[in-house]
């Protein structure tokens, strides 16, 4: 183990393969996947395997995950793991955001292990073993791991809250200072489970039924037929043509069509003439925000609400296009949405590239740990809404809106640029800057990541409805949005809240270039095959 979290300065290239993600611990296991023969999907269980140890403030195996997977052959595929709603009753009147009564949904994440690894088998010859693939994690669970700044940050900033989450003050609030050894025995021993067992475990039989006997003591109404009714969705990705690549973004209930939508907006403008972090830069790619937000109403799982309708028609994008004011800001109010994730990425030697995210929704989810598991249990439910013409409204069975959007971008084909972000409605905020520095500007991943970025609306920590945007812009370009009629709240350089990025880029002549975002505490690692000699 490295005496200190290994901070990224500059991007990692390599022929052999490349993994990303927040936190340096977890992107060495998914490399060591690779450097073994692995594929990409393989190293990215290996690597959220070990940010549910590393990161537990943002993401376990109490929560959920959205894949995206392509690869040269022309395969592209969602793998949607997402908890249903319980089939149960649940308490009247609005859903809680912390507590047992927050804990509505099941919990995806195993079941999407299940799913991606007998894929792999199937199209890409993958050979791991699950039980391999969690052996890291399994050891950083029991012998320990230094504690993250971010864990320590997110622990600090809720002590007020935390006190009356049942089983976290144990597992989660004692005053460890950063760098100090945290240890979860508990979740060592359920991740041994699965690892001996199979997924199944997670969601029948006695560790079953013992996470199920924990989240009820709290209030939660999930049962053991919500576990065992847990499923994987795989369904084809949505598609966007832009600058010559094709982005790939899942479908509802996620917003990945917002992610979309933006770029469709951008593809408009001449982005590629306009100066990169400027005045101009930041402005249209303000606006176009604003219009596929607008487009966001009425997103919804497809298995219970019609979403048939077309936010990524060339018209409808035209459109707002049109309404964007060069030199005027449009007005904003839209309905915050927190939530917290993390975003890991793979990419092979022979093609394949799995790009993940995988969350809790709001820091440290529900806040209620299940039993004697160690599993923190996620929040998602809260998303739902409860009143009768709310397209998201609660129902048994149905999934969440959902802010995951892992992003995937073809060239001719092939597997060009990973990325995504924490940020839950930032995230598809981020991806706007982020891309066009990448497609239009042609920036290295690590130099694309590390400039300032923005966050419009509400925030956790800032009820405000402006323009959240980081300070190193500079102030000519604060100045210049200000006049335009953005009403700012400049943010310090490198904020937190301006999510935490992930990039891979593969060009055509298969070298990998990787970074990830400097706000976190992880780093790109790109893989360097030992060959066979003679």
């Amino acid at each position: 183990m490295p005496d200190e979290i290994a901070r990224q300065t500059r991007s990692a290239v390599s022929r052999d393969g490349m993994v990303t993600s927040p936190h340096d611990l977890a992107s060495a296991a998914g490399a060591a996947v690779l450097a073994r023969g692995g594929n990409a999907i393989e190293a990215a269980i290996a690597t959220g395997a070990v940010l549910a140890v590393a990161y537990p403030h943002f993401c376990g195996l109490g929560g959920d995950a959205v894949w995206i997977v392509a690869d040269r052959e022309g395969r592209r595929r969602v793998f949607s793991a997402i908890g249903q709603g319980a089939r149960g009753p649940i308490a009247d009147g609005p859903i809680p955001i912390r507590g047992g009564g927050s804990a509505i949904t099941g919990a995806a994440l195993v079941a999407g292990w299940r799913h991606a690894l007998d894929w792999s088998a199937r199209n890409w010859g993958g050979r791991e073993r699950l039980a391999d693939l969690l052996a890291p994690a399994i050891e950083w669970a029991e012998a320990g791991l230094p504690l993250t700044a971010s864990q320590a940050f997110w622990r600090d900033f809720r002590a007020d809250e935390t006190k009356d989450w049942p089983g976290f003050a144990e597992l989660f609030g004692a005053p460890v200072p950063v760098g100090a050894t945290f240890r979860q025995p508990q979740l060592a021993e359920t991740l041994r489970t699965i690892a001996r067992d199979g997924p199944q475990a997670f969601y029948e039989g006695d560790l079953a039924r013992r996470i199920v006997a924990g989240l009820a003591a709290a209030g939660s109404p999930l049962r053991l037929d919500d576990l065992a009714a847990t499923r994987v969705r795989e369904s084809e990705p949505l598609r966007l043509a832009y600058r010559g690549l094709d982005l790939l973004a899942p479908p509802p209930p996620t917003q990945g069509v917002t992610t979309l939508g933006i770029l469709g907006i951008l593809a408009h403008f001449p982005m590629d003439a306009v100066a990169e972090g400027g005045a101009d830069f930041f402005h249209l790619c303000v606006e176009a925000v604003k219009g596929a937000f607008d487009d966001r109403r009425g997103l919804a799982d497809p298995d219970f609400v019609d979403v048939a309708e077309d936010r990524l028609d060339p018209s409808r994008l035209a459109a707002h296009a049109a309404e964007i004011d060069a030199g005027r800001a449009r007005p904003w109010g839209e309905p915050f949405r927190t939530g917290d994730t993390v975003f890991l990425a793979a990419a092979d030697a022979a093609g394949g590239a799995a790009s993940v995210l995988q969350s809790l929704y709001f820091d440290w989810g529900s806040g209620v740990v299940a039993g004697d598991t160690g599993v923190l249990w996620q929040n998602r439910g809260a998303a739902f809404g409860r009143a009768p013409d709310d397209p998201n409204r609660f129902e048994p069975g149905k999934r969440p809106f959902y802010t995951l959007n892992p992003g995937l971008a073809l060239a001719e084909g092939r597997p060009h640029l990973l990325y995504g972000t924490q940020g839950a409605d930032g995230q598809p905020q981020t991806l706007s800057v982020l891309l066009s520095r990448l497609i239009d500007h042609g920036l290295d991943p690590f130099e694309a990541l590390r400039r300032p970025r923005f966050l419009l609306g509400k925030t956790f920590s800032d009820g405000r409805d402006t323009l959240k945007i980081e300070a190193d812009a500079g102030d000519d370009v604060l100045a210049e949005l200000t006049r335009r009629g953005h009403a700012l709240s400049p943010l310090p350089a490198a904020s937190p809240l301006a999510g935490q990025a992930g990039v891979i880029r593969i060009d055509a002549d298969g070298v990998m270039t990787g970074a990830h975002d400097p706000r976190s505490d992880g780093r790109a690692i790109g893989v360097e095959r030992r060959k066979e000699t003679a």
